[in-house]
């Protein structure tokens, strides 16, 4: 099986052009299915693996032991359906005769609804970052950006110079599935990177040797600053006030969405900015807004203040 992972991953990489965060994410989940497979002896003969013994049962104790592990429905629809592209692709090659992955219905998603900041406590953070120096006008740059366009932290990571056009106040972001889509940008989103673009050159001057990093945000050594070293930044500033609990990074794409939205944004243009590709995916937004709307009813409204045996 080992063999056959391996090819998979030469047909995403070539074939299919998919990104190294989605190759990854396939890879994790096909080696983790390999490690059940003969830890469990299914489909397991003398120590190895036989595709064509891999059964319904043997995917169904899959997902029953990512199950005892307390793993989401989301979490094990997406294995299940990474099972399902590797068996499609055996199917292919004219290792299998059929996908048996395809067979089995996805677990039951349980709809959690996003965690976002409110306006208020949004600006708090933008005013987190020092006001001077490279740090401080390079964090304050990424906040700026990450909330005024609700991108992801793989996409700021990965845009460049070229992808920034501050005289037409717009971006282009390389999002999932390597589709492009332009974005505008805010006056204050604006003058933050402009600001952040001066000390960038003076960093990558005054860095031993000089460099030309790749990326638009750069770390303190002038080199190109990662995925994981964004959501370390933003991480920072939201242990360092007093945020309410269960905001992450993630969270200030969520806010972006939820502010848009109680603004007046129509959700078609929501997704467009989100570079969602089904309009399902982003509808959870509208599940806050009408909480929202609940509240302020509840509290505003005559009849709504009356309780039953009042009307």
């Amino acid at each position: 099986m080992e063999s056959q992972i391996l090819e998979f991953q030469k047909y995403l990489q070539g074939e299919k052009n998919a990104s190294p965060h989605t190759v990854s994410n396939y890879l994790l989940d096909l080696h983790q299915f390999e490690a059940f497979l003969k830890d469990s002896g299914h489909a397991c003969e003398g120590g190895k693996i036989l595709l064509e013994r891999i059964d319904r049962l043997a995917i169904r104790s899959f997902l029953a032991h990512l199950y005892d592990r307390a793993m989401s429905g989301a979490s094990m629809s997406r294995k299940l359906s990474t099972l399902s592209a590797f068996f499609r692709f055996l199917c292919r090659e004219g290792y299998l005769t059929g996908n048996v992955a395809k067979t089995i219905p996805l677990p039951r998603k349980v709809q959690k609804l996003p965690a976002f900041l409110s306006v208020d406590d949004m600006f708090r953070l933008l005013d987190l970052p020092a006001s001077e120096g490279f740090t401080g006008c390079r964090d304050r740059g990424i906040l700026e950006l990450f909330y005024g366009t609700g991108i992801r932290i793989s996409e700021l990571a990965g845009l460049g110079l070229d992808d920034l056009h501050l005289a037409d106040r717009s971006i282009k972001v390389l999002g999932k599935g390597r589709k492009e889509r332009i974005l505008p940008i805010g006056h204050k989103t604006v003058a933050a990177l402009r600001e952040y673009l001066t000390h960038r050159e003076e960093r990558i001057r005054s860095s031993k040797p000089p460099t030309r990093p790749a990326s638009l945000f750069i770390n303190y050594r002038g080199g190109n600053l990662s995925v994981r070293g964004i959501r370390k930044i933003l991480t920072g500033y939201l242990r360092k006030d007093r945020f309410p609990g269960g905001i992450s990074p993630h969270s200030l794409r969520h806010s972006f969405a939820t502010h848009m939205l109680e603004a007046g944004a129509d959700l078609r243009s929501i997704q467009e900015m989100l570079g969602h590709s089904s309009l399902s995916t982003t509808q959870k937004y509208t599940h806050l807004t009408i909480d929202r709307l609940t509240e302020t009813y509840d509290q505003a409204h005559p009849r709504a203040r009356l309780k039953p045996d009042q009307s």
